[in-house]
């Protein structure tokens, strides 16, 4: 797997190469500016994009026609007559998880149910594709999963090849009447909702953050199934999610060139700088200073 990390204007854009023709891109932007991802992408490609968090724009033909992309909806492009780049305006605090395919790739894993996916059928083969749905609750575990995994790297190509397979799978798996988190422990919308607003508690108050009881307390429960369900959504512990986000905004912040090494380990929550150069060098393996030695 090769994860490629490039500048994008202001922000950063993750690439990870499944195998050929296949590719994941995830766009966090933490800041509080917008930022605009460009990729070039040709017409071989069906592209999928799924709005975790916030919103964003996507512009063609030189900004005269745009599409807007809003929190828990999904987009399909597809058009074999033209290129497709892209160029996406991410508004502040929005996450973004792409996934690009080749139309040769995605016939082999969908030929025998072509004429049940609307774009595949024969007389479609030829024809631009755009397309707008709603994520489903177990769709959305999938995707944090994909945005936040803390595995091994020698498992995880593997990780995140099975989970972009499952995500297909919901995706083209959507009757009316099946919309139902699949999870066992995660038997209704309900708590589906209670984690996430964990999720959102710890974020806005990671310079602080509240202890797992207080946590419990503030969704409505029970501490056991608060652990057990934010690991199945979130793909990691509470506290170890809380401290990934934590570095991946320092390292955002970073980038921006708008912050010194001690204002940045301030606003994610360390009072001190040797203990906040201690933390990112364990997380991304070089100091903060070298990174940012590194961007130029």
């Amino acid at each position: 797997m090769e994860i490629e990390l490039k500048n994008n204007a202001a922000g950063i854009l993750e690439e990870i190469k499944i195998e050929e023709g296949f590719y994941i891109l995830k766009s966090q932007n933490e800041t509080t500016d917008h930022q605009t991802v460009i990729r070039e992408i040709d017409s071989s490609f069906i592209q999928f994009h799924f709005c975790i968090k916030g919103a964003m724009k996507f512009n063609f033909n030189n900004g005269s026609y745009a599409i807007s992309l809003s929190e828990d909806k999904a987009l399909l492009l597809y058009n074999p007559q033209r290129d497709l780049p892209l160029n996406i305006d991410i508004d502040k605090e929005s996450w973004l998880i792409s996934v690009l395919i080749s139309i040769k790739k995605f016939h082999s894993l969908f030929s025998a149910e072509a004429d049940y996916i609307p774009f595949l059928g024969e007389g479609n083969r030829d024809k631009k594709y755009y397309s707008d749905s709603d994520l489903s609750p177990s769709m959305s575990v999938v995707l944090n999963q994909i945005m936040n995994f803390s595995l091994h790297p020698s498992i995880k190509t593997l990780y995140l090849k099975g989970k972009v397979y499952e995500l297909l799978g919901l995706y083209f798996n959507r009757p009316e009447d099946a919309d139902i988190e699949q999870c066992p422990f995660l038997v209704d919308e309900e708590n589906v909702l209670k984690i996430r607003r964990a999720k959102d508690i710890i974020i806005a108050r990671m310079s602080e953050p509240p202890t797992l009881q207080e946590l419990s307390n503030e969704i409505g429960l029970p501490l056991k199934k608060l652990k057990e369900g934010f690991k199945q959504i979130y793909g990691e512990p509470v506290y170890s999610f809380l401290f990934d986000y934590k570095m991946e905004v320092a390292r955002q912040l970073l980038a921006t060139g708008g912050h010194n090494v001690n204002e940045v380990g301030l606003k994610v929550g360390y009072s001190t700088a040797s203990h906040f150069i201690a933390a990112f060098k364990k997380k991304f393996g070089t100091t903060p200073k070298k990174y940012v030695m590194n961007l130029g």
